[in-house]
């Protein structure tokens, strides 16, 4: 792949690296969709940038934020036990207001590079899945993807925010999401037509992530697919 890490500045003045993958030919074809993808617990590690490979691979012009640089620059975890324990220590600390101004830096680097230029989707994953349902209501991006945001239904305040369209992926059988925090999301956005929510039966938590024991590959590519065409819909 065409990738590489840049320099995002920081709204505060400081500076966050970022991921960036490029789609086969954007050096000759220029500007075109793009993509703030978000990262979960374990920073901007292997799986995300293949996550940020396998959407520019698709033709978009992917940018992985390193959200964590204000207490680790650069973190990258496993899936293990150990791992795990760091990672929720490093969501527990991290600033979510910061993180979404950081966000909002991204959109706007992303916009501003020559590959990008063009509309700009959110999509995260667990922590960021969640950071996604945010940049929906703050980050002024033009879709969002939410693949099991914990803790969604507890910022359903800023709903009324949401102009864009939003494609939410629940898991049937989450061990950290709740049915009854699903069905709050529900609720929410019940006859907003610009608003999608799947739930994915009898699968657990990370069901995308092909290095984690909850992996599902049926699931995991029945809401890439979804995502897809949502993304090809909404930005391209």
């Amino acid at each position: 792949m065409n990738s590489r890490w840049i320099d995002i500045k920081a709204s505060d003045g400081g500076t966050l690296k970022g991921y960036l993958s490029l789609p086969p030919g954007a050096g000759k074809t220029g500007k075109g969709p793009g993509i703030v993808l978000i990262q979960e617990i374990f920073g901007v590690n292997s799986h995300i940038r293949a996550v940020a490979d396998q959407y520019a691979s698709d033709g978009y012009t992917v940018l992985a934020p390193d959200l964590f640089w204000r207490m680790q620059p650069m973190v990258e975890l496993g899936y293990g036990q150990e791992d795990f324990k760091t990672g929720i220590g490093y969501m527990q600390k991290f600033d979510f207001a910061a993180g979404l101004k950081d966000l909002a830096a991204t959109v706007a680097a992303l916009r501003a590079l020559p590959e990008g230029g063009g509309k700009v989707a959110s999509v995260g994953y667990c922590m960021g899945g969640m950071l996604s349902y945010l940049c929906a209501a703050n980050a002024g991006v033009d879709a969002a993807v939410c693949y099991y945001g914990g803790g969604i239904h507890t910022k359903l305040d800023e709903a009324g925010k949401i102009k864009c369209p939003v494609l939410f992926h629940f898991a049937g059988n989450d061990s950290y999401i709740p049915a009854a925090a699903v069905e709050a999301v529900k609720q929410t956005f019940a006859g907003r037509e610009s608003v999608r929510i799947d739930v994915y039966p009898g699968v657990d938590h990370g069901f995308n992530c092909w290095d984690r024991a909850a992996y599902n590959q049926q699931s995991a590519a029945l809401a890439r697919g979804r995502s897809l065409a949502f993304l090809a819909t909404n930005i391209s």
